[in-house]
């Protein structure tokens, strides 16, 4: 047992380091992504296409990078999906220097396979453990985001003066730090996320067949998302999701249309990037010592009271505590959601749910990032922060049902 420990050990920590380098290198290319699409679209309307098209891409992705973790390994897996990241991340460089926005744009879809490789690393984490720490290891990878989030932003100056002072454009550099970075994190995992997460969970499972849902041929993908408790789990994860890419994703554009600086819209978004990733270890440790259900139902709690403070005031410190709280929220509802998940899940079925869930939260997001426009332009920011609080709604109802479920006893029948 000893020997397992020390594997999950090494497991988390790999993937940890590899989520640490990831989030880094997409915030040092996020960064830019609207200015380089201005620059070469020539239509400032265009300017969020490429985050549109990297969600899309990183939807479609999550299902086939799970097949290919099933049949090869986590390890080989995720590693290659990284490596295709560097791909678009070198597109995304001669895009820049030819001046060519298609070229960008396919770039920005093979970057959206390596966020789905790093997404569903949380799910290797969490199959090298018991279920009772499951929640633990999937927050310590989230919690690689924070690093990230530090790092990102501090790469973005230096490497454009790099880029400049080799007589090359100035916005080449993030996207050339960001294939280096994306490089070195799948090097990362080919190298030590040794020995691979799938053969280990299958260990575990047939060490603990107590802590199995479920015993026999693996089922369909549709009957396992049909099941309460992952309908619950799923619903947690794409809400929250949703909510925040619609909140945050206008809450800039809010503020500056209220005379704000880019110092406090930075300030504000500082706010949130620390509630998402600050705290994790505490999620993680509250997912498993009051359960997922509880968990759930603080996120959403959270994310309804984000939602509606963030409409009271367009002032930097009310602002900055909504979208804390946002942060927070969607944190608490990821990984109380990601165990739950896992928690339902036998060795066989793991991959393809998890891919098909990851798709899901990739289209919402997606889908999110349009609609938030469109309900801020048609209305006002005040309203878009009433329909994420009533969406909001949905997980903590329908965690609530199933925890009511789960309590009821069964009906003995004479």
């Amino acid at each position: 047992m000893k020997e397992y420990a020390r594997i999950a050990r090494r497991t988390t920590g790999t993937l940890f380091a590899a989520q640490s380098l990831v989030s880094a290198a997409f915030i040092t290319s996020g960064t830019v992504s609207v200015i380089v699409a201005a620059e070469l679209s020539g239509n400032q309307a265009w300017s969020g296409i490429p985050a549109s098209v990297m969600q899309l891409g990183t939807a479609f992705a999550s299902l086939a990078v799970a097949a290919t973790t099933d049949r090869i390994g986590r390890r080989g897996g995720l590693a290659l999906g990284l490596a295709v990241g560097v791909l678009g991340a070198g597109l995304s460089v001669g895009a820049i220097v030819g001046s060519a926005f298609l070229l960008f744009l396919g770039g920005a879809l093979l970057l959206g396979v390596a966020s789905a490789a790093i997404k569903l690393a949380r799910f290797a984490a969490a199959e090298v453990h018991p279920p009772e720490r499951r929640g633990r290891a999937i927050a310590h990878v989230v919690l690689g985001g924070a690093v990230g989030s530090v790092a990102g932003p501090l790469l973005v100056g230096p490497s454009g003066r790099w880029m400049q002072e080799a007589g090359m454009e100035e916005l080449v550099g993030p996207y050339l730090v960001t294939s280096v970075i994306l490089a070195l994190a799948a090097l990362v995992i080919y190298v030590w996320l040794r020995p691979d997460p799938r053969d280990v969970g299958r260990q575990i499972a047939k060490l603990y067949p107590e802590t199995v849902v479920r015993q026999g041929a693996a089922r369909p993908v549709s009957q396992i998302l049909r099941t309460p408790a992952a309908v619950v789990a799923v619903s947690a994860m794409v809400l929250s999701q949703m909510v925040m890419a619609m909140l945050m994703g206008m809450t800039s554009l809010y503020m500056a249309n209220h005379q704000h600086a880019l110092a406090g819209i930075s300030l504000v978004v500082s706010a949130h990037t620390l509630g998402m990733f600050a705290f994790s270890s505490v999620t993680g440790r509250l997912t498993d010592r009051w359960g997922r259900g509880p968990v759930i139902g603080m996120g959403s709690a959270t994310l309804i009271l984000a939602c509606l403070l963030a409409t009271l005031s367009a002032d930097v410190l009310p602002l900055s505590i909504a979208l804390f709280l946002l942060g927070v929220g969607w944190n608490l509802c990821y990984v109380g959601g990601s165990a739950l998940l896992s928690d339902q899940l036998s060795p066989e079925e793991r991959a393809k749910a998890q891919g098909a869930n990851d798709f899901l939260i990739g289209l919402a997001t997606a889908g999110a990032n349009v609609g938030s426009g469109l309900i801020f332009a048609g209305t006002s920011y005040t309203a878009l922060g009433i329909v994420c609080a009533v969406a909001s709604l949905i997980p903590m109802a329908m965690t609530a049902w199933w925890m009511f479920r789960q309590r009821k006893p069964a009906t003995v029948c004479c």
